[in-house]
């Protein structure tokens, strides 16, 4: 509980203001960006225990979706009466009970767990009943045109959702129904008007770079968000993490697209990668991994983990080892990375941190 939720319950206590009126307040305060629940990291200097200073310190990144064991217990309760629901009454009739418990546990309570649930909830709900809808009256199939105007179901619900109830997920959903909208437009605008078939071998790298303009405008957003709330202390920075976390691996498997479709060459899971394939994937790790320490989001580490794998698996598999030495070497190449990059965060934030100039420092998020 922030020291704004204690003042608040003890003028509530000595009977200066109800509590209902506090509830009001919080959920007009929390409209406006200012997020309750656990201090975030960089407020740990006013924390008494000195303990979680250091933890804090050793984790700055700390999206407010879990306060406590109470949402965990909520949010099985959610899913559980949806999935329940969802057998008894197909696609339709789960959006009411949506709404309603989206009232009582977003709007009023303000739970944050819950919040992320029933927002998936409705994505889910929006992407059965369109799939219903759209099934029953399309007798054939025309994946561009179709794939467009599923797409297109999306952005309305998300926008009203996070208009009514201001969940960070829900107003992330909505960059990113919008920006593949974009992308499949341009899909579509190339395949009609130019006669451009991105799936022939001719024409096949064009979808990766498509994807790669469109990576680029959601992380463009997500950094927007970022160093509007440097601190880290409203939603907007929950906004960011969760674009953050789609804009990582888009942006990663565009890149890695580019790189295995200009030459026409196979994968890794096919066996057909070259070396100069994995030296070209380890490299974009490589810079995915700087990139996530200078903004200080981890999703632009993980993205990358399977891509380090794979390159590694296949430099081994180049130079002649044998399956049993590659598959192993590549688990403790991927395994041997995480915990350095874990372990040592805020140190090589520090040291990336002092190569940039300081226009640039002073509007991320600083390092422990």
């Amino acid at each position: 509980m922030t020291e704004l939720n204690r003042a608040l319950a003890g003028a509530a206590e000595k009977g200066i203001i109800s509590a209902h009126q506090v509830s009001d307040l919080e959920a007009y305060l929390a409209d406006r960006g200012i997020s309750f629940g656990p201090v975030a990291p960089d407020a740990a200097a006013d924390r008494d225990d000195a303990a979680l200073d250091a933890r804090a310190a050793e984790d700055s990144e700390q999206p407010r979706f879990v306060r406590g064991f109470h949402d965990i217990l909520i949010t099985i309760g959610v899913v559980v009466v949806l999935i329940g629901l969802r057998g008894l009454g197909g696609p339709f009739a789960t959006l009411p009970v949506i709404l309603v418990l989206a009232e009582i546990l977003v709007r009023r309570q303000r739970l944050a767990l819950p919040s992320v649930a029933l927002t998936l909830a409705l994505v889910h709900w929006v992407a059965m009943a369109t799939y219903a809808v759209w099934s029953e009256h399309q007798a054939n199939w025309r994946p561009l045109t179709d794939t467009l105007v599923y797409l297109a179901a999306f952005p309305i619900p998300l926008a009203l959702f996070y208009w009514r109830y201001r969940v960070p997920l829900a107003l992330a959903g909505l960059v990113l129904s919008i920006a593949s909208i974009a992308v499949m437009s341009v899909v579509f605008a190339l395949d009609s008007g130019f006669g451009i078939n991105i799936a022939s071998d001719d024409y096949i790298v064009f979808f990766p770079l498509i994807l790669l303009v469109g990576a680029l405008g959601i992380f463009a957003v997500a950094v927007r968000y970022d160093v509007s709330d440097p601190t880290r202390l409203t939603s907007r920075s929950d906004t960011a993490f969760w674009l953050h976390l789609a804009a990582a691996p888009a942006l990663l498997y565009s890149l890695m697209g580019i790189v295995f479709t200009s030459n026409g060459a196979g994968t890794w899971w096919d066996g057909q990668a070259s070396f100069g394939q994995a030296v070209a994937a380890i490299l974009i790790v490589a810079l995915f991994m700087l990139v996530g320490l200078i903004i200080d989001r981890r999703a632009f580490v993980t993205s990358g983990l399977l891509s380090l794998g794979g390159a590694v698996w296949t430099m081994l598999s180049k130079s002649g080892a044998s399956l049993d030495s590659y598959v192993f070497v590549a688990f403790a190449v991927v395994g041997v990375t995480v915990l350095f990059i874990g372990i040592f965060w805020q140190r090589l934030r520090r040291v990336v941190m002092s190569l940039l100039p300081e226009g640039i420092t002073t509007r991320l998020h600083a390092a422990s």
